[in-house]
């Protein structure tokens, strides 16, 4: 894989593959993980968009009483942490 970033991808590395989210049912084992070799510049861009759609979420899940909506925010706040955790690893790597 080629790890060179054109000029208009962005300019913070390259996302490591090594952050997890969602606990699996056996302890320590996670259900998915960051994909290695993206863009840290959109994955950050990512998260602050699933970082959004929590708050949204969760916002109107306590308002109106959804507790499914409150469950969903904070699927997505494990999932933006994971695409800032690895961005940041892939930044630190690119230094």
């Amino acid at each position: 894989m080629d790890n060179e970033l054109d000029d208009d991808t962005g300019t913070l590395g390259l996302t490591v593959g090594a952050a997890t989210f969602l606990d699996g049912v056996l302890d320590g084992k996670k259900l998915f993980r960051v994909e290695a070799g993206n863009c840290c510049d959109h994955a950050i861009e990512q998260a602050s968009v699933l970082m959004d759609c929590s708050r949204r979420a969760s916002f109107i899940g306590v308002m109106d009483n959804e507790p499914v909506l409150v469950w969903a925010s904070h699927f997505l706040c494990d999932m933006a942490k994971a695409l800032m955790d690895d961005a940041h690893m892939g930044m630190r790597k690119n230094r």
